[in-house]
């Protein structure tokens, strides 16, 4: 079916849309304010504090022979003795943490609504992070020390390096030579069974000689790349599905490129979760069967049963969410990057409206926004060891998964972030219209598995919890330690963290009752999952000995080009 050409906005209208979106958000900080008695205070605390910083620098100075202690340094940026020994830079470490303590104090005090208190929050610790003293080779001791101790060989290494990632187009996190997809991350062995425009569909080598009658599809997010469900043999998901008897089918979507601009929301259902779907179907003969999404995947494959429901088909035998948004009421600290005006203003520059027309999600903008959700951690601590010491980067296969960066297609990320993020329609029933249904996620009837991460900063456990509101099949929670990827890339044999595990039956009134009953087990959720799905997967039948079918042939070894395509 042809789509209609969207009406464009002549160029007054695109000028008139951007100056309300940027009056939108000036009027939104215009309304902060800092009590008198609060900043008082403040000030008068700064005053002492910085005072006793100065009197006992001076004492150390005076007394060169360590009679004075040495202060103590406990953030990781200043924990060498290069900082903790050197009078100045110790003084310059503490009176930056000082500062930083004291401005976030102002922030806190601040008068404002909540969101935009969690901004303003927001900003000044990104600009804290990166105006630490250690970011800067002439006040850091140990970049200095280094560059003395190489006669300036650790300088001259930085500066190529910094080269290197001004030319590739972002901080080098890993030495990604060191990995290549389907050489050594991605290689559990398999086929490439179907394929459209926006999906291939993999079909995985069975690891037993019997196989449950129903198989599994993964569906992963198409913001990132399958492969962090198949790094290793000995942390792949996938490897771990087959090892339990799953025949074992999983979605990797294509990186768009400028041919799928024009994507939708639509698209992404019906030519990708409900495609691959059928292709199982097909190829398996199974009308219903097992099924897990991860992330975004997991609101794509959601809202795919959903429309199917509404078409009276019951696709899921089962259903397992991984850190997976359909109640989007609290989206943790991606709430401060969406509004109306910053939603209108994706929907003017990348939307089926834009004057230019639909545009892609750079890739690089996505991978950039989330590392400084943690600058620290995935910028700074990668600036000061790449280029002010000259370090290489050790090779690590998640950090190289986490800098293979997707696009997205414009229409369907405006579409995304309006009606989950910024309107939060998809759990009320019948508020939108997807392929032509109206979806209603209640009409789901497969028992499901929903797993959180208690540390996940990008969908917080507590809302993953409210999923199990909206889905009506009989259902289990589970809540593993650590955070969005490493709770869930957590596998049996390393005997790592924890999961906590509780009654849903009934439903508990809130996430916090149900933690207050749950139980700690330690290691991996892996197991637990496992056994919940076992009952759901049918009998045991003889493992198949091709890949597809007769009319689903192979079309290329696993993992398939696909995922091979940057962005």
């Amino acid at each position: 079916m042809a789509k209609p050409t969207p009406t464009l906005p002549q160029p007054a209208e695109g000028v008139q849309a951007f100056g309300h979106a940027l009056g939108e958000i000036w009027k939104s900080m215009s309304g902060l304010k800092l009590p008198a008695d609060s900043m008082s205070q403040l000030q008068s605390s700064y005053l002492q504090q910085a005072t006793a910083l100065w009197n006992d620098t001076l004492t150390r100075m005076s007394q060169p022979q360590a009679e004075a202690a040495a202060p103590a340094l406990r953030d990781r940026r200043f924990a060498s003795s290069e900082w903790a020994n050197n009078p100045a830079a110790a003084y310059m470490a503490q009176t930056y943490l000082l500062n930083a303590r004291t401005l976030m104090e102002m922030a806190e005090a601040v008068q404002g609504d909540a969101k935009t208190m969690a901004r303003l929050r927001f900003a000044v610790q990104q600009w804290i992070d990166a105006a630490s003293p250690s970011n800067c080779l002439s006040l850091n001791p140990d970049a200095l020390r280094k560059a003395v101790d190489s006669q300036g060989e650790s300088i001259a290494t930085g500066l190529r390096q910094l080269w290197n990632d001004v030319q590739q187009g972002h901080v080098s996190q890993t030495d990604e030579s060191a990995f290549e997809v389907g050489r050594n991350v991605a290689t559990s062995e398999g086929a490439v069974v179907f394929e459209n425009e926006l999906f291939q569909l993999l079909e995985y080598k069975p690891l037993t000689a019997k196989v449950y009658e129903r198989p599994m599809l993964f569906v992963p997010p198409c913001i990132n790349k399958f492969y962090i469900l198949d790094l290793q043999p000995e942390n792949s998901l996938i490897r771990y599905s087959v090892e339990q008897g799953h025949r074992t089918f999983v979605m990797s979507w294509r990186n768009p490129d400028a041919s799928l601009a024009d994507k939708t929301w639509d698209d992404y259902i019906e030519d990708g979760a409900i495609a691959a779907i059928r292709a199982v179907q097909a190829i398996t003969g199974a009308d219903a069967f097992d099924m897990l999404g991860f992330c975004v995947g997991g609101t794509i494959l959601s809202t795919a049963l959903a429309v199917l429901a509404a078409r009276g088909e019951q696709a899921a035998s089962s259903l397992t969410l991984l850190t997976t948004l359909l109640d989007f009421s609290d989206t943790g600290v991606l709430d401060l990057f969406v509004d109306e005006a910053a939603v209108a203003l994706r929907e003017l520059t990348l939307g089926p409206a834009a004057p230019t027309g639909p545009q892609l999600l750079k890739g690089q903008e996505l991978a950039t926004t989330f590392s400084f959700l943690r600058p620290n951690d995935l910028v700074w601590n990668y600036v000061v060891g790449n280029y002010l010491k000259g370090e290489a980067p050790p090779p690590f296969d998640l950090l190289y998964w986490n800098s293979d960066s997707t696009n997205l297609p414009g229409p369907m990320y405006c579409w995304y972030l309006r009606h989950t993020y910024l309107q939060n329609e998809l759990k009320v029933p019948g508020k939108l219209t997807v392929c032509g249904e109206q979806v209603d996620l209640g009409a789901i009837e497969a028992p499901v598995y929903v797993y959180g991460s208690r540390e996940d900063h990008i969908v917080p456990w507590t809302s993953a919890f409210q999923s199990l509101n909206l889905l009506q099949g009989p259902s289990r929670f589970v809540l593993g330690a650590s955070g969005h990827i490493a709770g869930v890339i957590n596998p049996p044999a390393k005997k790592k963290r924890s999961h906590w595990i509780g009654s849903t039956d009934p439903v508990p009134a809130s996430a916090d009752d149900w933690f207050a009953a749950a139980t700690e087990h330690p290691g991996s959720w892996w197991t637990d999952w496992a056994a919940w799905l076992a009952p759901h997967a049918g009998r045991q039948v003889a493992a198949p000995k091709s890949y597809g079918s007769r009319t689903h042939k192979v079309i290329e070894a696993a993992p398939g080009r696909y995922v091979k395509q940057k962005a």
